[in-house]
């Protein structure tokens, strides 16, 4: 019998003898008040003790409830042999188990999810309800150039940063492929999750400039094979028949052998322009691995400005040096950069207009140096900023556009960090950053 029948059954025995005796004392003398107020006291002291186990089992209640309200779940309660308590308490048990093994198994999964953020080579952005920066891994760190304690508590359309801006203009269940300086590549995909009823967004960025530039080389390699296997084919069965008809041209007469001697020299020029024509295309798929050894920079690269500057007009582009710090010797493969440096002069050369000046500036930094050819030019618009890494893209009326795709492929192969800041209106600066072999001196800028 439980307790709660038990007070019940107390109460009416209790009741029912008052009642009897009440009705009998009536009719009786006093001694049987004594007994009936010796029997009340001992159901009384027995009500008290059902009372006092009645009480035990709902402070039992009381300290379960503080205990989940205040997130205690490691305390269990002992069984106290009474039915109706033993069976709350091997409940309660079975549940506080239950959200202990349950809240133990959510601080692993969040802690792993946060590890797999930190480590993720993606960039992750989580907003709080209000449109914040909540959590921002190291990789988005990197992307967004800047850290957590800035970011924090601040809108992405606030923060001062290229990546951010371009982010926080993708909408929800979106993705998009921006372009920022440099010819990289972010994907911005948006997204959202539900934390306590409201939606939070998240953006994951990551950078495809590696894999999209492999997908590139690869397939304008396979362009480029297949078209020099046609060219070359074409180019060698016809220089023989040009050839075997010089022999026929002697037995002309003598006022159309002249004729006919500029006609097959014309074809056989041209031919010979279509051979260079695709060995341009060749080099950008033949780069080999470079061979480094110490060379001094600067000579280098006073070679190139005189090559280039003997093929430009003096009186409209002027050529400045900035010599902030001497650079000594940079292990490289000095035939491939003397190529990457023409291109960039040539390239600010005929950027500049009709009058503007380049500049090529050395400066260093604690173990590096950094070489810059600006130009006065009226700088790129978005458009072709996003493309002018892009293999065959060219804004010249007879440009192949694989001058700055053979210069990325050398730069990336000799492992030099670069970039092209080219604002619309300029001015534009391409940037080289080479490790050094030794320690410069600082010398007085030349003009």
């Amino acid at each position: 019998m439980n307790l709660r029948r038990r007070f019940i059954v107390y109460l009416v025995v209790v009741h029912a003898m008052l009642a009897a005796a009440s009705a009998y004392l009536l009719r009786q003398d006093r001694v049987w008040l004594v007994a009936v107020e010796s029997t009340f006291l001992v159901t009384f002291a027995w009500g008290v003790l059902l009372v006092t186990r009645l009480s035990g089992s709902l402070a039992a209640v009381r300290e379960s409830s503080q205990f989940l309200d205040e997130g205690e779940l490691t305390t269990r309660f002992r069984e106290a042999g009474h039915p109706d308590v033993d069976l709350l308490v091997r409940v309660y048990n079975r549940m506080v188990d239950s959200l202990r093994d349950e809240r133990v198994a959510l601080q692993e999964q969040q802690y792993f999810l946060g590890r797999l953020i930190d480590v993720s080579p993606a960039g992750v952005v989580i907003l709080d309800h209000d449109g914040h920066v909540a959590l921002v891994n190291r990789s988005a760190e990197l992307l967004l150039q800047t850290t957590q304690a800035v970011l924090s508590g601040r809108r992405l359309e606030d923060v001062v940063s290229p990546v951010a801006s371009l982010a926080a203009a993708v909408p929800p269940g979106e993705a998009r492929v921006v372009a920022i300086q440099g010819g990289r590549r972010i994907r911005c995909q948006c997204a959202t999750f539900v934390e306590r009823g409201f939606p939070r967004r998240f953006y994951l960025l990551e950078e495809l400039t590696d894999e999209l530039r492999r997908t590139e080389k690869a397939a304008y390699e396979k362009l480029i094979r297949m078209m020099s296997h046609e060219v070359n084919n074409s180019v060698g069965a016809t220089r023989s028949l040009l050839q075997s008809s010089r022999v026929y041209g002697s037995e002309l007469p003598p006022e159309h052998q002249a004729e006919f001697d500029q006609a097959i020299g014309v074809a056989t020029d041209r031919l010979e322009r279509l051979n260079t024509f695709m060995r341009g295309f060749a080099e950008v798929v033949r780069v080999p691995e470079p061979h480094k050894q110490p060379t001094g920079i600067e000579a280098l690269l006073e070679g190139c400005a005189r090559l280039v500057q003997a093929q430009t007009d003096p009186a409209r582009v002027a050529w400045r040096w900035d010599r902030r710090d001497t650079l000594g010797d940079v292990n490289m493969d000095p035939a491939q950069m003397e190529q990457v440096f023409i291109n960039i002069m040539k390239n600010a050369a005929e950027a500049v207009g009709e009058a503007g000046t380049v500049t090529v500036r050395l400066a260093r930094g604690a173990d590096s140096g950094v070489i810059e050819v600006e130009d006065t030019g009226s700088g790129m618009t978005d458009e072709v900023r996003a493309q002018v890494f892009t293999p065959f893209f060219t804004t010249k009326q007879h440009g192949q556009g694989i001058g700055l795709t053979l210069v990325q492929e050398i730069l990336r192969k000799h492992g030099f960090v670069y970039a092209l800041e080219a604002p619309g209106g300029g001015p534009t600066v391409f940037r080289v950053t080479v490790p050094l072999a030794e320690r410069a001196t600082s010398i007085n800028p030349l003009a």
